[in-house]
């Protein structure tokens, strides 16, 4: 049924669109990607089943100790492998790149010695609970993560525009010397958005493990991998772009599969991201770069 696929599809893409954030925040502020952000997510995801299969923790706890375990990693990411950049000066754009590649490649590797190869269940007392709304089966699940999804969204957006610590981040992305000049730090500035970011992520990776009722320590890479398409689809460093770019990419990916053929889900659905690229380079929301020279 149609529209049970539609639900299906915009929790996808609720979860989605909170991955993204993460890198959206990350790009506006330091301009870079931050190919670390899905094994954060993966991590995040397994201190939520650690605590929700393992102790049974309560829902909340379960959310607050992926959100800390996620931000002390994004701290600790910042610390150790952008901020030595920084203050060596290094302005080779593939620098702080290569280098979140790096972080990517050891955190997977941890993971694995720490938690072992394969699925790991992610069990919470919502697995199971659901209603029927007009013929349409409705898990329980499905509209936690909906309403955490946009909470987070609507929480970053109003952080970012209407607080004065999100105009010291706004100004820092758009000009960091500048920003300084006028008293803002800036090393503090950057360490509360890769924290803030990691977080978000954290809490990508409990939803995640809601969704699909266990988490892996492969799980990081494709996670990431469309996260970063999406951010691009939307338009690099929109926040209303990465929301937009998660639905769509979630709803894509569920009808195909429906519709269509699972196995293309994946590959249909970044098809689809690059006609609308073709057309649209800077992405839904994204400002085009002669425009922003003018």
């Amino acid at each position: 049924m149609l529209a049970q696929q539609l639900i299906n599809g915009i929790t996808l893409g609720g979860i989605y669109a909170v991955v993204a954030l993460g890198y959206t925040m990350v790009f506006g502020v330091l301009d870079i990607i931050n190919m670390a952000h899905g094994e954060v997510v993966m991590f995040g995801a397994f201190a939520g089943m650690l605590l929700a299969s393992g102790l049974g923790a309560p829902l909340w706890a379960v959310f607050a100790g992926a959100v800390i375990a996620a931000g002390a990693l994004g701290y600790l990411l910042e610390l150790l492998s952008l901020r030595p950049l920084r203050r060596r000066r290094v302005t080779a754009k593939l620098a702080p790149l290569i280098s979140t590649i790096g972080v990517s490649i050891l955190l997977e590797n941890v993971a694995l010695k720490l938690f072992g190869p394969g699925n790991h269940p992610f069990k919470t007392p919502l697995s199971d609970m659901k209603f029927s709304l007009a013929g349409v089966d409705i898990y329980l699940v499905q509209m936690v993560i909906l309403g955490i999804s946009l909470m987070l969204a609507a929480a970053l957006y109003l952080w970012l525009y209407r607080t004065k610590e999100g105009l010291s981040l706004r100004a820092v992305a758009e000009d960091s010397e500048i920003a300084s000049i006028l008293g803002v730090n800036i090393d503090r500035a950057i360490t509360i958005t890769v924290v803030t970011a990691s977080m978000a992520g954290g809490a990508a990776g409990v939803l995640i493990g809601m969704a699909y009722s266990n988490v892996s320590t492969q799980m990081g890479v494709s996670i990431g991998l469309k996260g970063l398409a999406i951010i691009i689809f939307g338009g690099m460093g929109s926040v209303g772009g990465a929301v937009a770019g998660g639905l769509i990419l979630g709803l894509a990916e569920t009808l195909i599969a429906a519709y269509w053929d699972s196995g293309y889900r994946d590959a249909a659905a970044f098809f689809i991201i690059t006609l609308v690229l073709l057309v649209r380079p800077q992405g839904l929301f994204g400002r085009d770069a002669a425009a922003m020279r003018h």
